[in-house]
C-alpha cells in the first residue's frame, strides 16, 4: 500500500513537471513568434503569470503582459485596414484605371473627330471654310465643355451652332448687300420657319444629345464610384472593433496558441459587426452597379458615340449643300420677314468673297470605301473607336464582377490566406482557445448587430460617413436611370469658381441639395475632382444634407428592427 501511495505521489509531481514544463514552453513558443513579428523582446513573460492586467484577453494565467497586449491592440487597428485596403484593391483600382482610360479615349475621340472634319472641310471647301472655321471650332469646343462638366445645354448650343451657319453662310450667298447685326438678329428669328438646313439639324440634334448625355453620364458615375469606393475603403474602427480583432488575431499568444488561425465563423462574426454599415451600403450598390450597366447599352447601341460621330462631318455638310440647293427660296423668304437689305454697291471679285461652298460631299455610304484623302483620317477615328467600345466592353465585365462586394466584403476578408482557418474547425483559434467556434454566425448589416457575440455595435448609430456613400449612389443611380432615358442633367460649371475640373466636375450648391432627397429630379450632385487628383477628398454632399440622411436612416433602422 505505501509503495502504491509512494508511485501515485511520485506519478503527481511528475505530471505537475510536466505541465509546468509545458507551460514554460508554451510561452518560449509565445516568446520566439512574438519576436517573429517583429515586436521589442522587452519584459515578456518566460513564464505564466496571472492575467488580471489585461483588458482584451484572457485574465486567467497567460503569457502576456500589459505592454504585449497594447502592442497587439495597435498591431491589429494596423493590420485590419491593410485586409480592408487589400480585399478592396481591385475594386479600387478597376474605377480609377477604367474612369481614367475612358476619359482619355472619349477626349481622344472628340479631338480627332474635329481634327478630321476640319483636314475634309478644307479640302473640300477651302477658303470659305477656313475664313468661318471658327463656328465649327466652337460646336467641338462646347461639346467638349459639355462632357468635361460645364454648364452647356445641348440643345441650345446645337440650336445655335446652326443659327451661326445660317448666318455665316447668308452672308456669304447674299454678299451683294449690306448685312448687319441687327439684320441678321432678324434672320435667326426665322430659323424654325425657313428650315435652311432641311431635317439634318433635327437628326444631328436628337442623336448627339442621347450620344453624349450617355457619355457624360456614364463617366461621372465611374468618378462617384471611384470616390466611395475610396471612402468606404477606409474604414473608421470602433472601439469594440478593435479590442474584437485584437482578440481574433492575437489573444491565441497569450493562451500560448500563437500558431493558430481563427475559426472562419468567429472571423466573419468579428468582420459582420467590424463592416456592419459597409453592408448596408449593399443594395444601393447594387442598383448604382445595374444603373451604369443600363448606360452602356446606350453606349453600345443606335446612339453610340461612333454612329454619331463618324459621319458628322458629312451630315453637316449634307446641311450646307440643302441651304444652296435652296438658296433662291430662303433669301426671298428672308427679304419677305426682314425686309430687302441695301446693296452693297461692290461687286462679289471686289468685296474680297471669295466663292460660297460651292463643293460638294458625296453622299455617305458606309459599306463604300473611302477616298485616298479620307482614309487617313478614319482609319485614326476608327482606331480610337474600337478601343473605347472595347473598354465599354471591359467596364461592363467587370461592373458585374462588383455587384454584391460590399456584403460580400467579410467573406473576402477571412478568406484571406493569413486569417481565418478554413481547413478545420476544430484546429482553429475559437476567442477562447483552441477548438470548434459554436456561436452561430450574424446575419448581415447593422440591425442584425445587436446580439453580435464577438463586436458590441450600436445599431442606433449608423456610421455618418457611410450613410454619406449610401446617399451618394442613390443620386447618381437616379441620374443614370435618366440618361438612360435620354434626359439631360445638368451641372454648375467649376470653371466659373476657378476650382479646376475633371470630367464631369464641378461643385454641387444648395440648390442641389433639395434635388439630392428628390431621387426622381436629374439634377446632378456634382463632385469636386481632377483628373490629377485620382484621390479627391472633396465631400460628395452637403454636411446638413447628409446629417438629415443619417437621422432617417437611423430611424427607420429602428423601425425595422423592432417590427
Amino acid at each position: 500500500m505505501l509503495n502504491a501511495r509512494a508511485a501515485l505521489c511520485t506519478f503527481s509531481v511528475l505530471s505537475l513537471t510536466v505541465v509546468a514544463d509545458l507551460k514554460t514552453r508554451n510561452c518560449s513558443d509565445v516568446r520566439e513568434a512574438y519576436i517573429a513579428a517583429g515586436f521589442s523582446v522587452v519584459n515578456i513573460p518566460f513564464q505564466e503569470i496571472s492575467g488580471e492586467h489585461l483588458r482584451i484577453c484572457s485574465q486567467e494565467k497567460t503569457c502576456c503582459n500589459t505592454e504585449m497586449e497594447d502592442n497587439f491592440s495597435q498591431r491589429s487597428k494596423r493590420e485590419f485596414e491593410k485586409l480592408i485596403d487589400d480585399t478592396s484593391e481591385e475594386l479600387r483600382d478597376t474605377f480609377v484605371s477604367r474612369h481614367k482610360r475612358f476619359d482619355e479615349f472619349f477626349l481622344e475621340l472628340l479631338e480627332n473627330t474635329e481634327r478630321s472634319l476640319n483636314e475634309m472641310f478644307v479640302k473640300t471647301y477651302g477658303k470659305p471654310y477656313m475664313q468661318n472655321a471658327e463656328v465649327f471650332q466652337s460646336l467641338f469646343t462646347e461639346l467638349k465643355r459639355y462632357y468635361t462638366g460645364g454648364n452647356v445645354n445641348l440643345e441650345e448650343m446645337l440650336n445655335d451652332f446652326w443659327t451661326r451657319l445660317l448666318e455665316r453662310m447668308f452672308q456669304l450667298l447674299n454678299s451683294q448687300y449690306i448685312i448687319t447685326e441687327e439684320y441678321l438678329e432678324c434672320i435667326s428669328k426665322y430659323m424654325d420657319q425657313l428650315k435652311p438646313f432641311g431635317d439634318v439639324p433635327r437628326k444631328l440634334k436628337s442623336q448627339v444629345t442621347r450620344a453624349f448625355i450617355a457619355a457624360r453620364t456614364f463617366v461621372q458615375g465611374l468618378m462617384v464610384g471611384r470616390e466611395v469606393a475610396n471612402r468606404v475603403s477606409k474604414v473608421s474602427m470602433s472601439p469594440s472593433c478593435i479590442r474584437a480583432v485584437t482578440k481574433m488575431l492575437y489573444c491565441s499568444y497569450c493562451q500560448g496558441l500563437p500558431e493558430l488561425k481563427p475559426c472562419k465563423n468567429y472571423c466573419l462574426n468579428v468582420m459582420k459587426g467590424c463592416l456592419a454599415n459597409q453592408a448596408d451600403l449593399d443594395p444601393e450598390w447594387n442598383q448604382y452597379i445595374d444603373a451604369m450597366l443600363l448606360v452602356t447599352e446606350r453606349l453600345e447601341g443606335p446612339f453610340n458615340i461612333e454612329a454619331v460621330m463618324e459621319p458628322i462631318d458629312v451630315k453637316i455638310s449634307e446641311a450646307i449643300m440643302n441651304m444652296q440647293d435652296n438658296t433662291m427660296q430662303i433669301s426671298h423668304q428672308v427679304f419677305q420677314g426682314c425686309g430687302q437689305p441695301k446693296p452693297s454697291g461692290m461687286s462679289r471679285a471686289a468685296r474680297g468673297v471669295s466663292d460660297t461652298f460651292n463643293a460638294r460631299f458625296r453622299p455617305y455610304n458606309p459599306e463604300e470605301p473611302p477616298t485616298t484623302a479620307a482614309r487617313t483620317s478614319l482609319d485614326r477615328l476608327r482606331i480610337v473607336w474600337r478601343t473605347m467600345q472595347h473598354s465599354v466592353i471591359d467596364i461592363k465585365d467587370k461592373l458585374k464582377q462588383f455587384k454584391k462586394f460590399w456584403l460580400l466584403l467579410p467573406e473576402g476578408v477571412c478568406q484571406g490566406e493569413h486569417v481565418a482557418n478554413e481547413i478545420s474547425e476544430e484546429d482553429c483559434w475559437n476567442g477562447q482557445t483552441k477548438g470548434r467556434y459554436i456561436p452561430e454566425v450574424s446575419k448581415d448589416g447593422l440591425t442584425n448587430q445587436m446580439n453580435n457575440p464577438e463586436v458590441g455595435v450600436d445599431i442606433t448609430r449608423p456610421d455618418t460617413f457611410v450613410r454619406q456613400q449610401i446617399m451618394a449612389l442613390r443620386v447618381m443611380t437616379n441620374k443614370l436611370k435618366g440618361a438612360y432615358n435620354g434626359n439631360d442633367i445638368y451641372f454648375e460649371d467649376s470653371s466659373d469658381e476657378g476650382s479646376g475640373s475633371g470630367s464631369g466636375s464641378g461643385s454641387c450648391t444648395d440648390a442641389c441639395v433639395t434635388a439630392e432627397m428628390d431621387f426622381s429630379t436629374t439634377v446632378v450632385p456634382v463632385l469636386e475632382a481632377d483628373r490629377s487628383d485620382e484621390h479627391s477628398s472633396a465631400s460628395i454632399l452637403h454636411p446638413f444634407t447628409a446629417l438629415l440622411a443619417t437621422l432617417i436612416l437611423s430611424v427607420l433602422a429602428l423601425h425595422n428592427h423592432w417590427r
